[in-house]
């Protein structure tokens, strides 16, 4: 979604708008949570309802994704 740079471009939101962004959104293509903030991370995910894999610890990627409506 931030289109070229990813990760980077990430950062560089995430230090311009601070606290903020919702860092626990940024997740490892894998859907791994930032190991550092684990648990505060599945905090939120349960507050948000966002749909975890049959391991709970990981996010659903299929299901979680956001399509925005370009139209």
């Amino acid at each position: 979604m931030v289109g070229r740079g990813g990760p980077r471009q990430v950062g560089r939101v995430m230090s311009l708008f601070g606290g903020g962004v919702p860092w626990w959104r940024v997740i490892r293509a894998d859907g791994r949570p930032p190991a550092c903030n684990e648990v505060e991370a599945h905090e939120h995910y349960r507050a948000e309802g966002t749909p975890l894999r049959p391991d709970g610890r990981r996010v659903d990627m299929a299901r979680a994704r956001w399509l925005p409506d370009l139209s």
